[in-house]
């Protein structure tokens, strides 16, 4: 994706989001119970995709069947359980959980490496040819001292401040 396009793609996921908050005024946020018992097709003309919508409901079916822990539950997980349990459901997957971890349980030891941001700015930064592979990420990011998030913020930064 280009960074120009990032703010484009961050509007369009708040105007959905908006028209999803629209259908339930009064209510910060949906509960998963919620989400479940409204119409498909009202949530379809809020901006998501059949597939889309199928993962929303497949992770509110499995908030219901307390697959998908509290928040609170999350911060006692470690993050190895928590990422385990996740990409369980279908659409979820790895860098979906390790964001959730970075961003929203604030974890400073998340190195993604499966974000090409990540690697690309690894890449860049070494002079390498090629980016590495999610698997040489692991094992470079082992190393370091501070926690590995940190590094990978570095990395992902780095592409786009040469650019400027």
């Amino acid at each position: 994706m280009k960074p120009a396009s990032v703010p484009h793609t961050a509007k369009a996921g708040d105007a959905i989001l908006a028209r999803l908050l629209a259908l339930t005024p009064g209510v910060a946020f949906s509960s998963p119970q919620r989400l479940l018992a409204t119409d498909s097709e009202l949530q379809r003309g809020c901006g998501f995709s059949a597939t889309k919508l199928a993962t929303i409901h497949g992770i509110a079916q499995a908030a219901v069947d307390r697959i998908v822990p509290t928040r609170t539950e999350a911060f006692h997980l470690p993050d190895e359980a928590l990422i385990e349990r996740l990409v369980s459901l279908k659409g979820v997957g790895r860098w979906t959980v390790e964001m959730f971890l970075i961003y929203t349980l604030e974890r400073s030891d998340i190195l993604p490496m499966d974000d090409f941001g990540v690697r690309e700015g690894y890449q860049r930064l070494k002079g390498l040819e090629k980016a590495p592979s999610p698997r040489q990420m692991r094992e470079i990011g082992q190393a370091w001292e501070p926690p590995p998030h940190h590094g990978g913020l570095v990395f992902v930064a780095y592409p786009h401040a040469l650019r400027v």
